[in-house]
C-alpha cells in the first residue's frame, strides 16, 4: 500500500456548487493516480476522465486531474489535483477512493506546511497564504499578496544580514584583542547598531496600523441619545441597519458592521446614547458603549450642529482626547436642518465635521479624516512592508530590544565577547519571525489556523 505521508483533503468549500476540487501531495500521488483509473502521465496537463474506486473499479465521478511533479509544485512533492463535480457527496466519495488508493486525510495547513517544510516558502510568506484566503479588505489582500511576494520576508532578511555583519565585525574584534583599540575602529561598529535599532523600529513604527487590517478599527460613533449617531452610522454603511427615530434611547444596545472606506476596513458600532437619567434597560446599554468606548481606534462624537455643545461633551472630548488624541472626530450633525452658522464649537482642540446624514453633505470629509487618524501611515504606498501579525511584533520587538542592550553593554564598557550575545538573540529573533528556527510548537500556531485542504 502507498507511503502514510501522502496526503489528500477538500480544498474547496462545503456546500453547493458546480466543482470541487481534491488535492493529493505525496510521494504516491502518481501510483494513487494510476489506481483511480485516471489517465495520462504528463506533468501539468489537464485530463479528463473516469475516476474509479480501486476496490471495486465503480465509477466515482466523471473528473478533470492534472499531475505535478515536484519540486515544481506547491508542496515541493508530487502532487494531483482532482477537479469534480461539487456539492456535499461528489466531492467526500472521491475522497474516499483517494484515501482508499493509499492516501491519509491530510490536517489543517498540512499541505501549506509542507510547502514549507520544503523550501518552497519562508514561514512569513505561510502566513501570507493564510491572509489572503482570511482578508476581508482590499487594503489586507493587498498587503497580504505583497508579503507572498516576500516584500516583507526581503526587509527582514536584509535586517538579519546587518545583524550578522555585525556580529562579523564583533567577531573579528574578539579574535584580535592584543590591539588596544581593536581591528575594527568602535565607531563602525556604533554606527551599525545605531542602523539597526533605527531599521527595526521604522518596521514597527506602522505596525499598529497594520495590525488594524485584519479585523478593522474598532470606530465607535458617540453622543448624547437623538444627536445623530443612528442616522450617522446608517449613512457610512450605506444601508439601514440602525432604528431611527426621534424618541431618546431608542438604541438600547451596540450595533456593529464592518465597512470598508478607500479599501481599509473599519468595525462601525453604534451605540447607546450616553446620559445620567437613563432607565435601567438602557443604563445596561450604555454601560455597553462605554465598553466599547475603553477599546476605540477611533471615536466619532456626534453633537448636533444646531445648539451649543454642554459642558459634558466638552470634557468628554478633552478626556479621549487625553487618552488618545488623534483618535477623536467631532461630528456636527444635522446640518440639513440649520445651514447657516454652527452653534458654538465643542473643542477647540479636536477637529469638527459638519454633517448631515440625509443630504450626504459632510460625509467624504468624514471618510476621509476616519482613514487620516487610522491608516495614514500605510495609505498610498504599497511598497512599504506592513506587519500585521502580533508574533512579528513580538520577534521584531525583541530584536529591537535585544540590539538595545548591546548598545547599552558596549557604553557600561563589557567586552565585546558579552556584549555580543545580544546581537545573537536579535539575530535569533528576526530568524524565529522568517521560520528559519522555528520549533514545532510555533508551527503547530500557525498551520493550525489553516482549513484542511490548504
Amino acid at each position: 500500500m502507498a507511503n502514510v505521508s501522502t496526503i489528500a483533503a477538500i480544498s474547496t468549500p462545503p456546500g453547493r456548487g458546480a466543482l470541487a476540487v481534491v488535492r493529493v501531495s505525496g510521494p504516491d500521488a502518481a501510483l494513487i493516480a494510476t489506481r483511480l483509473g485516471l489517465p495520462g502521465d504528463e506533468a501539468r496537463v489537464a485530463r479528463h476522465g473516469t475516476l474509479r474506486h480501486p476496490a471495486t473499479q465503480e465509477p466515482v465521478d466523471d473528473v478533470v486531474a492534472v499531475r505535478f511533479s515536484g519540486p515544481a509544485s506547491y508542496t515541493g512533492e508530487d502532487m494531483l489535483e482532482i477537479s469534480c463535480h461539487g456539492g456535499s457527496l461528489a466531492p467526500q466519495l472521491v475522497l474516499e477512493a483517494v484515501c482508499a488508493a493509499g492516501a491519509r486525510q491530510a490536517e489543517p495547513g498540512e499541505f501549506t506546511r509542507k510547502a514549507f517544510l520544503n523550501g518552497k516558502m519562508d514561514l512569513m510568506q505561510a502566513e501570507a497564504t493564510l491572509d489572503v484566503i482570511e482578508a476581508r479588505s482590499p487594503a489586507m489582500h493587498r498587503a497580504a499578496l505583497f508579503q507572498l511576494d516576500r516584500g516583507l520576508s526581503r526587509r527582514i532578511e536584509d535586517l538579519r544580514q546587518e545583524l550578522m555583519g555585525l556580529q562579523a565585525l564583533l567577531a573579528y574584534d574578539i579574535d584580535f584583542p592584543e590591539e588596544d583599540d581593536g581591528p575594527v575602529p568602535a565607531v563602525r561598529i556604533d554606527e551599525a547598531a545605531d542602523r539597526l535599532v533605527s531599521g527595526l523600529s521604522r518596521v514597527l513604527e506602522l505596525a499598529p496600523e497594520g495590525e488594524l487590517l485584519r479585523d478593522g478599527a474598532l470606530t465607535v460613533v458617540a453622543g448624547r441619545p437623538n444627536a445623530g449617531k443612528s442616522s450617522v452610522f446608517n449613512a457610512l454603511l450605506g444601508f439601514e441597519r440602525a432604528i431611527v427615530t426621534e424618541e431618546p434611547g431608542t438604541t438600547r444596545d451596540a450595533i456593529e458592521a464592518l465597512i470598508s472606506v478607500d479599501g481599509y476596513p473599519f468595525r462601525l458600532v453604534d451605540t447607546a446614547g450616553l446620559r445620567e437619567d437613563a432607565g435601567r434597560i438602557e443604563g445596561m446599554g450604555i454601560e455597553v458603549a462605554r465598553g466599547y468606548l475603553q477599546r476605540a481606534d477611533l471615536v466619532l462624537l456626534c453633537v448636533e450642529a444646531d445648539r451649543a455643545p454642554g459642558s459634558d461633551e466638552a470634557r468628554f472630548a478633552d478626556e479621549l482626547m487625553a487618552a488618545g488624541g488623534s483618535r477623536v472626530v467631532i461630528l456636527r450633525t444635522k446640518s440639513d436642518v440649520c445651514p447657516g452658522e454652527v452653534t458654538g464649537l465643542v473643542s477647540g482642540s479636536v477637529p469638527e465635521l459638519v454633517v448631515s446624514a440625509l443630504t450626504g453633505d459632510g460625509l467624504p470629509e468624514v471618510r476621509a479624516a476616519m482613514l487620516a487618524r487610522v491608516y495614514a501611515g500605510i495609505r498610498g504606498d504599497e511598497e512599504t512592508p506592513v506587519v500585521t501579525r502580533a508574533r512579528h511584533i513580538e520577534c521584531l520587538s525583541r530584536a529591537r530590544a535585544d540590539t538595545a542592550e548591546f548598545q547599552k553593554a558596549r557604553n557600561r564598557g563589557l567586552p565585546a565577547e558579552i556584549a555580543g550575545t545580544h546581537i545573537q538573540d536579535a539575530t535569533l529573533a528576526l530568524e524565529d519571525m522568517l521560520g528559519a528556527v522555528s520549533t514545532e510548537d510555533v508551527l503547530d500556531r500557525v498551520f493550525s489556523a489553516f482549513c484542511v485542504g490548504k
